[in-house]
């Protein structure tokens, strides 16, 4: 169980998590680099599931995908809201369901390591959080007599 503070902590550290990971999608360039940095590490490993050449669309929609995350994490950075947290944990299983989706059809095993933190961030990010009760929201003696 997670108190608010660290609750919130935590929704900022899922948020840099993504903006640091997902930062190189959000232009052709940058994502060209990771793409070609990606094949490499594929191919040294000999890992299944190789990753295909990047048509203008695939471009796009990988763009898109990291300019959106990019603007929800510095969100959630900013402003680390509880309910941010939840929505946040709600869209990491769908993505963890379309990269399991992909990954049975064959895509790289590479996405292996980003499934298994979209599903550790989600877990984390629906564990409850602790209220505060009354008594330690009562101001105390001590800040009542100054």
């Amino acid at each position: 169980m997670w108190t608010s503070t660290q609750y919130r902590r935590l929704v900022r550290g899922s948020a840099w998590y993504d903006l640091i990971v997902m930062a190189a999608f959000t232009t052709p360039w940058s994502f060209a680099a990771l793409h070609g940095v990606l094949v490499s590490v594929s191919q040294a490993f000999s890992l299944p599931g190789g990753l295909p050449p990047f048509e203008p669309m695939h471009m796009l929609m990988a763009n898109l995908l990291g300019s959106i995350v990019c603007v929800w994490a510095v969100l959630r950075i900013r402003d680390p809201q509880q309910v941010f947290g939840r929505y946040d944990a709600v869209g990491r299983f769908l993505f963890a369901a379309w990269q399991l989706y992909a990954l049975i059809h064959g895509a790289s095993s590479l996405l292996v390591i980003f499934l298994f933190f979209e599903l550790m961030w989600g877990v984390v990010q629906v564990l409850p959080v602790r209220t505060p009760s009354r008594a330690s929201l009562a101001p105390t003696r001590a800040a009542q007599n100054p």
